[in-house]
């Protein structure tokens, strides 16, 4: 079975950068078996309804702004799944699912994947976030694609566990390891919740108290993490890595899920 990963994406320049976060991936990378294809949840894509790509070959999204010339100039040439995009909208039973020929890769997906797949060489296709709809209907639809698990995909989320840009410490760019106390203290009690199996916890996170509140003031990051942990099967161990809070109100913190004893 084919591992899953949440990779804590933050600034499109980690396509550009080599920094210990790209290590990180690269590194986790040389740990995944040979793939068929990749299904990126990204938090960079929200809709109302789900949507999933079924182009033959998809665009690639430069959607930020001020930026280096040479971030706009890159491109991801992965072929698309259409196939996949059927098979998804086949197993999914708790919500119609919509075939996009539109969207492409966002750079959730597309400034990851370059690092961890340079090559472009597997399919890749994006699900979209109703963000429309409460958490716990994002855990439940997740556990609906875990048979593409035993089909040779790899399924990413991409987000990041704390993610407040409003409180960014800009004077902090270049040292990374520095967090807000109430970051810390978030990402620190997502872990816990995520160690002991305790996903309910993490649904309800607006229960959780101000440090959540501060850590996830809009869903879009955080939901991504939610679509990887319903995956999680009770003979699998999580695996944490580039476990490190960035300009005091990010945090890069990743996961793998894997089985106990790797084959």
């Amino acid at each position: 079975m084919i591992p899953v990963l949440f990779i804590g994406h933050g600034s499109p320049l980690n396509a550009l950068e080599e920094n210990e976060f790209v290590k990180g991936w690269k590194e986790i990378v040389k740990t995944i078996p040979r793939l068929n294809a990749i299904l990126c949840i990204s938090a960079h894509w929200e809709t109302r309804g789900t949507l999933v790509t079924a182009m033959e070959r998809p665009t690639t999204i430069h959607d930020f702004g001020g930026f280096p010339r040479e971030l706009y100039d890159m491109q991801y040439p992965a072929p698309g799944s259409p196939e996949l995009a059927k098979e998804i909208k086949r197993i999914i039973r708790k919500t119609g699912v919509g075939l996009d020929d539109k969207w492409g890769f966002d750079h959730g997906c597309w400034s990851v994947l370059k690092r961890m797949y340079p090559d472009a060489d597997v399919p890749v296709i994006q699900m979209s976030l109703d963000t429309s709809r409460p958490a716990q209907y994002h855990y439940n639809l997740a556990r609906e694609i875990s048979p593409l698990r035993e089909q040779g995909v790899l399924i990413i989320g991409s987000g990041n566990m704390v993610h407040n840009l409003r409180l960014i410490d800009w004077d902090k760019m270049d040292e990374p390891g520095f967090g807000h106390d109430w970051a810390i203290e978030a990402n620190e009690k997502m872990k816990k919740y995520i160690l002991l199996d305790d996903h309910q916890s993490l649904i309800n996170y607006r229960s959780q108290g101000k440090a959540f509140d501060l850590a996830i003031p809009t869903p879009e990051h955080f939901l991504p993490l939610l679509y990887v942990l319903a995956l999680k099967e009770e003979d699998e161990q999580v695996e944490f890595f580039n476990d490190k809070p960035v300009m005091g109100s990010l945090t890069m913190t990743s996961l793998k899920i894997k089985k106990r004893v790797e084959q």
